[in-house]
């Protein structure tokens, strides 16, 4: 065994998991928060695998460039999640879309949960 693959994340047991719905609202509104600015990206890389956290940076990146580029502070963003719904399409992995209304549109984010290391772990993310 490498050292590598023994320091891998670990795949864990659905059933060993918690419910997923409080944290996928967490990391939604988290990501939100991300992206206006609000939010420091380093407060969600526990619950990111290094892939999703690194989009979620550059993402971020992007954002406060544009915020920057037309001389708009960070605000805290206005929201309320409208609905929620996953699924198990395999053992250990929840796959979510939650519809966000904010002032002036809804956004849907869509998360994929796997099981690692007796935690759910982020491996995608994407808001739409």
């Amino acid at each position: 065994m490498t050292p590598h693959e023994y320091f891998a994340a670990q795949p864990t047991p659905a059933a060993e998991l918690p419910d997923p719905a409080p944290l996928l609202r967490s990391l939604t509104t988290g990501a939100l928060e991300v992206l206006a600015g609000v939010r420091e990206v380093e407060q969600l890389a526990r619950w990111f695998s290094e892939d999703a956290y690194r989009s979620l940076v550059i993402r971020a990146n992007l954002s406060a460039r544009a915020r920057s580029a037309r001389g708009a502070a960070p605000t805290r963003p206005t929201f309320r999640i409208l609905s929620l719904r996953h699924s198990a399409p395999a053992e250990s992995v929840v796959e979510a879309v939650i519809v966000v209304a904010g002032p002036g549109r809804a956004r849907a984010v869509a998360i994929r949960l796997e099981g690692l290391d007796r935690r759910w772990r982020a491996t995608s993310l994407a808001i739409l």
